[in-house]
């Protein structure tokens, strides 16, 4: 082998291999995300309770503002980072949790239901969005803990065959399109809400007449009566 061809060998064991470490690091880091998105969102009855207590009109605007923004931003961060299971080369040469797919599906319907209602307001809105938060973090953490790292438990060796894509990766692609479809219709509808609210919003607005003004009378009204004698 040429000095050359050692070079290209060195640099695509580099890249390879620092490409497997991050796909590797961020598959065992969204069980902190997936962790802190439930705290935020199951603790919002330990936010209002502290709310209350706020003698402070602006300590409880920024109280509440940096606990939303806290909760948004883990949720978005944590459906950003979850998309590497929409790839199939990753999802088949890389030890990932097989329905991480669809805990991201799952995770994309939560921010649904944030985004068209009111789901701080809307108790019936609240419980769905926790519903999903909770399917979508139990089927993270089922195959990620009893199989992704799992390995060297020889008794859980058949969580590791079947649960792990590159191991079971006919069934993980079959997750990763059906995933990848509901993502997509998840989208339109998001658009076509989003493109109605716009229109709504955008909308001019139709000049009103003030309350109290008195109703305009007919222009043969306003003539003098002629009186008959």
């Amino acid at each position: 082998m040429s000095p050359q061809d050692v070079a290209d060998a060195i640099t695509a064991a580099l890249v390879q291999g620092g490409s497997q470490w991050l796909v590797s690091t961020l598959v065992a880091f969204l069980p902190v995300l997936w962790t802190m998105a439930l705290i935020l969102q199951i603790g919002r009855p330990y936010v209002l309770r502290t709310l209350r207590r706020c003698g402070l009109r602006l300590g409880a605007d920024v109280w509440w503002m940096s606990y939303l923004l806290m909760r948004d931003a883990t949720l978005l961060a944590t459906f950003a980072l979850s998309w590497l299971f929409f790839e199939p080369n990753l999802v088949v040469n890389q030890a990932l949790p097989i329905t991480g797919s669809l805990a991201a599906l799952c995770l994309l319907l939560a921010l649904a239901v944030k985004l068209t209602r009111r789901a701080d307001d809307d108790i019936n809105a609240y419980r769905l969005t926790t519903l999903f938060l909770v399917i979508g973090a139990t089927l993270y953490y089922f195959p990620q803990v009893f199989a992704v790292e799992a390995t060297s438990q020889e008794h859980l060796s058949w969580f590791t065959q079947y649960l792990t894509t590159n191991t079971n990766t006919t069934v993980a692609l079959w997750l990763m399109w059906v995933s990848l479809a509901g993502v997509a219709l998840v989208a339109v509808w998001l658009f076509i809400q989003v493109m109605r609210s716009v229109n709504r919003s955008m909308r001019p607005a139709q000049p009103t007449a003030p309350a109290d003004a008195a109703p305009a009378r007919p222009m043969a009204a306003e003539a003098p009566s002629v009186v008959r004698r």
